[in-house]
């Protein structure tokens, strides 16, 4: 099952990809049904509005307001190994807040105080059943859809202090998407190997595998579990491949009309263009 959010006049709608159209739900988007205790059975069946074509829709964040974005920092190997950074025994984790989220072709805006914007695609999962104080198996079992995220940085802001923050949620810079896609409709399980590809207008500049995840998806779920609730809803991004620009020599960055794609096999591609700040 593939779920998607979309625009329509005064706000958004939820609906469920069927081929090349869209069954529109009585919901503003995914996370806000499974925070009113959806469960993907109930999607799965649920009969809808109406349809529209896909073609005609303009796609939101799948999930719009979750209860809390968590980010997993170097948590690729090669990634860690090409900004010097030693993996530590338990998972790096940063925040990011709903105002930084994106939609999977909305214009990316290059904010005026920042000159070092760096791509990071990622895999990112959405947690479906409350999760608190579970072992890696069950929390395993909480984690129903994934998607596609790039966690676009600002380095010269994430680098002004030994804190992330600040460089990590800047508002609109986060695209998510295209859809929310359940296991069953993936290729191979993360840990068993999903690819992960980012480019820059025609130029590869990632390539790697979710095998080279140092903490898979089910052993973060169950770890951020045991100093808070992860609520349905909640988006967690699980790092990103080698290959972003700040490692690069000399470091490469974002310009304005450049394109930035950031796909994960099985799952889907966003399509975002870099505009300078302001403009939309």
């Amino acid at each position: 099952m593939r779920l998607v959010a979309f625009h329509v006049p005064g706000g958004t709608r939820a609906g469920r990809l069927e081929g090349e159209e869209v069954v529109e739900f009585d919901g503003a988007d995914v996370g806000s049904l499974l925070e009113a205790g959806a469960s993907l059975e109930d999607l799965a069946a649920m009969p809808g509005l109406g349809r529209r074509r896909l073609v005609d829709v303009r796609l939101a964040p799948p999930v719009l307001r979750p209860p809390a974005i968590v980010c997993v920092g170097r948590n690729y190997a090669a990634h860690a190994a090409e900004v010097r950074a030693e993996v530590g025994g338990f998972p790096t984790l940063f925040a990011k807040y709903a105002s930084s989220l994106l939609g999977p072709h909305d214009d990316l805006v290059l904010p005026g105080v920042s000159d070092k914007v760096d791509w990071e695609v990622e895999l990112a999962f959405v947690v479906t059943r409350r999760v608190r104080l579970r072992d890696e198996e069950a929390a395993g079992s909480c984690i129903g859809l994934y998607t596609v995220a790039n966690d676009v940085s600002m380095r010269d802001w994430q680098r002004r202090t030994s804190q992330f923050l600040q460089g990590k949620t800047f508002e609109a810079s986060t695209p998510l998407g295209p859809c929310l896609v359940t296991a069953d409709e993936l290729p191979a399980a993360p840990e068993d190997g999903l690819r992960l590809t980012c480019r820059v207008d025609d130029e590869v500049v990632q390539d790697g595998s979710t095998k080279d995840m140092v903490f898979p998806p089910a052993e973060v779920a169950a770890y951020i579990s045991t100093f808070m609730t992860l609520e349905p809803g909640t988006v967690v991004l699980t790092g990103t491949p080698d290959g972003v620009g700040a490692a690069r020599n000399p470091p490469v960055f974002l310009r304005p009309g450049q394109v930035l794609r950031s796909a994960v096999e099985g799952v889907g591609e966003l399509v975002n263009r870099c505009v300078l700040g302001g403009a939309r």
